[in-house]
């Protein structure tokens, strides 16, 4: 059983009549017409007129979004958590650190890509867990859920790095360990780069494109000391940090903003996983964003799976945001334009403007309530299925009712 294949894509796509959240600064476009060409957004307006060779699609009210963008996944990494054959996400070879590439195993044929799209997920960081390296666990890509074997849009778009509990064996059992061998690490690729006819190791060059400020040290931590660790590293080194995770970062929200540090977490966090999650709390994400912190967001099936609901389940993290004291269209742009400015996308994608790449999404109902669902797709202007191996396995085993039978759970 095969999933369909995206749809052949048409000169031009309008959409009219639709309730847009542009992501663009502005707030929402009501009744506004989006017209899609060549795979990119021509334009976004009030009551505009289709052209005359664009197909229509009526969105009446509907609301309209950027294509989201989860900013932690192992998508295309991981199919089956206790399949080791089919489980990338980290190596334990003692000479791959900061250097260990996430692109040599993407795997464009994962069954969860289609899921994932379904749900209304067009891009979507995928990243490395543990290298033998430590604190290093690699660099990271864009991937673009589009139907082709190339879903790479950004090849080593950040380097990770992992401090705390969850790594504290690697480097001997401290977290000062932990935090001195990455102070080292970047000072041996600062000093190697400086010396005339250097030629660095391949570590060192991973870690150059840090120290040059060409990507992002996303630095994997929960607690409150850690944080302001980074905090530290950022102004010590000048390079930019991003802190993932960040359980305890309301703890020190005014220090992130004013160090310009963004944070990538997941708003369902509140109970402890480990000691370093004592302070985890529900209105972290608001707290933070009153701040003035930069937010992304993921959702991590409570810190077990990222690969699985990647969607769906970002969606609830980021109402449950909301919920919890968020402005909503900030919410809305943690899972749109803030990932792609994070991760340096943004000069096409994440917004709906002219220019971009036509990746949008067209709701049933508020894209942040976990009950609604897509009615469109669209990634790079083409219209994506919402049919998937799994919603056909539902439909052949678990079978709508017939008219006037009660539901299947109800039939004894």
């Amino acid at each position: 059983m095969i999933a369909p294949s995206f749809f052949a894509a048409v000169a031009a796509v309008a959409i009219i009549h639709a309730t847009a959240w542009p992501m663009t600064g502005h707030g929402k476009i009501d009744n506004a017409t989006l017209v899609i060409r060549d795979g990119k957004i021509a334009s976004v307006e009030a009551g505009g007129a289709p052209p005359a060779d664009a197909q229509v699609i009526d969105a009446k009210g509907a609301t309209l979004t950027p294509g989201l963008m989860n900013a932690a996944t192992q998508l295309g990494l991981v199919e089956t958590g206790q399949a080791d054959e089919t489980n990338d996400m980290a190596t334990t070879n003692a000479t791959l650190g900061a250097a260990f590439d996430v692109t040599y195993a993407l795997n464009a044929n994962s069954v969860l890509l289609p899921v994932a799209r379904a749900d209304g997920l067009t891009r979507a960081v995928s990243y490395l867990s543990g290298s033998g390296v430590v604190p290093f666990t690699g660099q990271a890509a864009v991937i673009d859920l589009n139907d082709t074997p190339d879903i790479v849009d950004q090849p080593r778009a950040a380097v990770y790095a992992q401090v705390g509990s969850a790594s504290l064996s690697g480097a001997g059992g401290s977290r000062a360990g932990q935090w001195q061998l990455l102070r080292n690490a970047l000072s041996d690729a600062r000093d190697a780069l400086k010396l005339k006819d250097a030629k660095p190791v391949r570590e060192q060059q991973a870690l150059a494109r840090v120290l040059d400020g060409t990507v992002p040290l996303v630095i994997m931590a929960q607690r409150e000391s850690d944080i302001r660790q980074a905090i530290a590293l950022a102004k010590d080194y000048g390079i930019r940090v991003v802190v993932m995770g960040a359980d305890e970062a309301w703890r020190c929200a005014d220090a992130l903003a004013a160090a310009h540090i963004a944070v990538v977490l997941d708003p369902m966090d509140n109970l402890p996983i480990s000691f370093d999650q004592i302070g985890a709390r529900l209105d972290n994400a608001a707290r933070l964003d009153k701040a003035g912190v930069k937010l992304a967001f993921y959702s991590s099936g409570n810190p077990i799976y990222l690969s699985y609901n990647a969607g769906l389940g970002m969606r609830e993290a980021a109402g449950l945001a909301v919920a919890n004291g968020m402005d909503y269209d900030h919410a809305l742009a943690a899972v749109t334009r803030n990932p792609a400015e994070i991760f340096g996308i943004a000069n096409h994608y994440g917004t709906l403007a002219p220019g971009m790449d036509a990746d949008l999404v067209l709701w049933d109902g508020d894209p942040l309530e976990p009950s609604s669902a897509p009615l469109k797709v669209f990634v790079k202007g083409v219209e994506a299925p919402l049919v998937t191996r799994q919603t056909e396995l539902r439909d052949r085993y678990y079978p709508a009712p017939k008219p006037g039978e009660l539901p299947a759970e109800y039939r004894k």
